[in-house]
C-alpha cells in the first residue's frame, strides 16, 4: 500500500519513535505508517441519522416501535 497523501512523513515518525527510546529504520516506520493510515481509512464512520427519524426515536411511540 502506497499512502501519497500522508500528513505525517516517515522523518517526523521517526524523530517520535527515537524520542521514545524505539529504535526503527526507513523500511520499518514505513510499514508501520501504511498499517496506521490503512487502520485509520476502514475505520467505521458515523453514520447520518437524519432529524425527523432521531426525533421519532425518542418520542413514545418510536419506543413502542421499537419493541416490534
Amino acid at each position: 500500500m502506497n499512502f501519497t497523501y500522508k500528513k505525517t512523513s516517515i522523518e517526523q515518525a521517526i524523530a517520535l519513535l527515537v524520542k521514545n527510546d524505539i529504535k526503527v529504520d526507513d523500511e520499518e516506520i514505513a510499514v508501520i505508517l501504511d498499517l496506521l493510515y490503512l487502520i485509520s481509512k476502514n475505520q467505521k464512520k458515523r453514520h447520518y441519522i437524519p432529524k425527523e427519524i432521531s426525533n421519532l426515536r425518542k418520542s413514545p411511540i418510536g419506543k413502542i416501535l421499537r419493541l416490534f
